[in-house]
């Protein structure tokens, strides 16, 4: 594993996660020179990697001044992808047990374009409430994008994955393990 690489999983982990005497999170200058760094050392290849695109992702560093495209202390901003099915999910919710209450949600159509690109069609967006026995509330409505989207994923491994999208806007996640991608993803 590279130094680059994990001094930004470092400076990722929640304050919770981290060791005690470790050093706050890197100011966004600092972090986006990791970030270069590494898409630099690790640049990604979704010819070779793209079940690695699969599962749940959560959005731990971004470039935007968007506050739905930050990362908030109080907030679980997720992306589920399952390339597979062409399938992605982008969820917003509160942190703790009124998450599955409380979800905003955006589903999109994706289509992998190798070597780095995977295209983003939005399709449906709203709220996703809680599983009750085999079925889960939902309301959803159509969403008319206007301009074509995609994400260049420019990192990509196990547990880490950066990506520029249509905007310039640099995003890194990580890998959520703990949350299954069929759970998420609506009917």
């Amino acid at each position: 594993m590279s130094s680059t690489r994990q001094s930004l999983l470092d400076t990722l982990q929640a304050p919770s996660q981290r060791p005690l005497g470790r050093p706050a999170p890197l100011g966004d200058a600092a972090t986006q020179q990791l970030v270069e760094q590494l898409e630099q050392e690790q640049p990604a290849d979704l010819v070779r990697d793209q079940q690695l695109l699969t599962g749940v992702w959560e959005l731990r560093w971004s470039s935007s001044r968007q506050p739905w495209l930050r990362e908030a202390p109080w907030l679980e901003n997720l992306q589920v992808l399952d390339p597979n099915r062409g399938l992605g999910l982008n969820l917003l919710r509160l942190k703790g047990p009124l998450g599955s209450i409380a979800a905003i949600s955006v589903v999109a159509a994706l289509e992998v374009c190798p070597p780095q690109r995977v295209s983003v069609q939005f399709q449906r967006g709203g709220w996703i409430g809680p599983r009750l026995g085999g079925n889960r509330w939902e309301l959803l409505a159509a969403v008319r994008q206007s301009f074509p989207a995609w994400l260049d994923i420019t990192v990509l491994d196990q547990e880490l994955r950066v990506c520029r999208g249509n905007a310039g806007t640099l995003f890194v996640l990580l890998r959520r393990p703990d949350l299954c991608a069929a759970e998420l993803l609506p009917a």
